[in-house]
């Protein structure tokens, strides 16, 4: 929705002459995301037109096909780390798909899973929600995201922005990891960062926490936070004051889990 508006926007206001109009697909497809090691071996026998293999279908591909004798469209994609498998059909259809991979995923003790594991996973790998881990203040260099910028573009909006001298200052808050030293109780997000302890209000604040959680994989609780200068503080001791007294914690990488990415990967 945010794209379409945006892309209305500029219809309206920059290319008022342009014989063109938009309108929303969206809710014309139902979705249904298979993710885990056996993903791929799951949907397989109902695939018709992709192989899924490594070669034939890595991740990011994006294939229109057919799923169990449905049109659809196939992406390779994941936000848990994992082998990730999205089948687009059209929104009548999401139901009989659900049922058909449902039943022959038992065979892999397949589970249904929620927003709040995804939120889990997608944190443990550093994967950020913009809007939640990104504020209009995060630049993608702050999130560390700068591959992601056209570098032999010769313009893009928000470009002469980055160029800008405040943009590559080592104080800004960059996205790094906290792991929780002294609590086996995840931080609440939203709290403050500080860097020595028994401060006083009005405190010195570097930084919030944007994500935290309980990682069963690891055994403790993660979170990401924006923090001053974050990327030159790896190894760091900081402290996170709550209401039950002042949490340590140690900066660290925004991936937690599986650096490498090599889940991703069959």
């Amino acid at each position: 929705a945010r794209v379409l508006n945006m892309m209305e926007d500029y219809l309206q206001t920059e290319w008022p002459d342009l014989n063109v109009w938009l309108t929303s697909t969206t809710e014309q497809w139902s979705t249904v995301a298979l993710n885990g090691p056996n993903a791929a071996k799951l949907l397989a026998p109902f695939v018709e037109g992709i192989e899924l293999t490594e070669e034939a279908f890595p991740h990011m591909s994006c294939r229109e096909c057919t799923v169990a004798g449905m049109p659809a469209r196939l992406f390779r994609v994941s936000f848990t780390g994992e082998i990730g498998l999205e089948v687009n059909v059209p929104a009548p259809m999401g139901r009989k798909l659900w049922e058909i991979l449902w039943e022959a995923g038992q065979q892999y003790g397949i589970t249904p899973y929620g927003t709040e594991t995804m939120h889990v996973l997608r944190a443990e790998k550093g994967y950020i929600i913009v809007g939640q881990d990104t504020d209009g203040t995060v630049t993608p260099d702050d999130a560390g995201l700068t591959w992601a910028i056209g570098k032999n573009k010769p313009d893009f909006v928000g470009k002469r922005s980055l160029q800008r001298a405040s943009m590559r200052a080592a104080d800004r808050k960059h996205l790094v990891g906290l792991n929780v030293v002294s609590s086996h109780v995840p931080l609440e997000e939203g709290a403050q960062v500080v860097a020595t302890r028994g401060q006083s209000v009005p405190m010195k604040l570097i930084g919030h926490v944007t994500s935290s959680y309980f990682s069963a994989v690891l055994g403790r609780p993660i979170a990401l936070a924006l923090v001053a200068g974050g990327r030159a503080r790896m190894g760091e001791k900081l402290f996170v004051p709550m209401p039950g007294g002042e949490i340590e914690v140690e900066v660290t990488s925004p991936v937690f889990y599986d650096p490498k990415g090599e889940r991703l990967n069959g």
